[in-house]
């Protein structure tokens, strides 16, 4: 038997690859899709916000070596994914995608007693869940399409450590308002990814969550303003919080022939805080 090849090169290959993006345009989107463009790829990214979306695509097809561009979206109802998908299909006339990313996301906080059931739990649950639902789906087909055991199509959801966790009130504020909802939407995405992984093995498409930590993005602005950044670190067991090569590096495993085997995960990517009674998320900006 030859000796396959091993190199980092072929294991994590992703060059050519069709990909999509969802919030894409900020934060953990905009640098999984940096990921994937400075390797080769090319990536669709959707948002709602036109202007930030043109600023990022900028951003990374002055990177290259692959390509960036980008749809507006709006994923708040199955007639937004939809939309996305025959925008989608306006550009790619083959119906082909070789990696689909669920990273769009909301959250909503307030107290216990006064919770909105509109933006609380509709709105969060809609855009956390049921886009994600509705985009798989949608977009299986297309996944399928150079779909391989060794080369699978691939789903990548972004969930959080917020959804093993149950101390809502810590993600806001300690004045008894909370994120009730967005932990249990990111719960959803955890069963909903293994329900996934089963439903699309036999298609030859892999299905994994990540569920990062404390990374600093437009969420979790307002608790570093606030606590600061070396506070929030000296809590942290690793002694300091999540960097974009931390997800670039996880996400590109999960995108490439490295992980081809690994299907139904959610993987913690947050230096072990949720391991330590030491650790604290910082209050999220809604």
């Amino acid at each position: 038997m030859a000796t396959p090849d091993l190199s980092i090169q072929s294991l994590f290959d992703v060059k050519g690859k069709i990909v999509l993006v969802t919030g894409g345009g900020t934060g953990i989107g905009k640098t999984i899709a940096s990921a994937l463009v400075q390797n080769g790829a090319k990536v669709y990214i959707a948002a709602r916000k036109e202007s930030q979306l043109k600023e990022t695509i900028a951003e990374l097809n002055a990177k290259g070596p692959g390509s960036a561009d980008y749809i507006v979206a709006n994923l708040s109802s199955k007639a937004g994914t939809d939309a996305l998908i025959s925008a989608l299909e306006a550009r790619e006339p083959a119906k082909k995608l070789h990696i689909l990313v669920n990273n769009s996301g909301v959250s909503w906080g307030s107290s216990f007693e006064n919770f909105p059931e509109d933006k609380g739990w509709d709105n969060v649950m809609a855009v956390n869940v049921k886009s994600l639902f509705y985009l798989t789906s949608g977009l299986s087909t297309w996944l399928a399409k150079d779909a391989s055991a060794l080369d699978p199509g691939r789903v990548i959801n972004i969930s959080s450590t917020a959804s093993v966790t149950p101390h809502a009130e810590s993600l806001v504020s300690a004045d008894g308002n909370g994120t009730w909802s967005y932990n249990v939407s990111k719960a959803a995405v955890n069963h909903l990814t293994s329900i996934l992984a089963v439903k699309l093995g036999p298609q030859k498409i892999t299905v994994n969550a990540i569920c990062p930590g404390i990374f600093p993005t437009k969420m979790t602005a307002f608790g570093f303003k606030n606590a600061g950044e070396e506070k929030i670190a000296s809590r942290q067991p690793m002694g300091r919080v999540g960097r974009p090569s931390d997800l670039a590096g996880l996400a590109l495993f999960l995108a490439s022939p490295a992980s081809a085997h690994v299907t139904g995960a959610h993987i913690l990517l947050d230096g072990g805080s949720i391991l330590s009674s030491q650790g604290i998320a910082p209050r999220v900006k809604l």
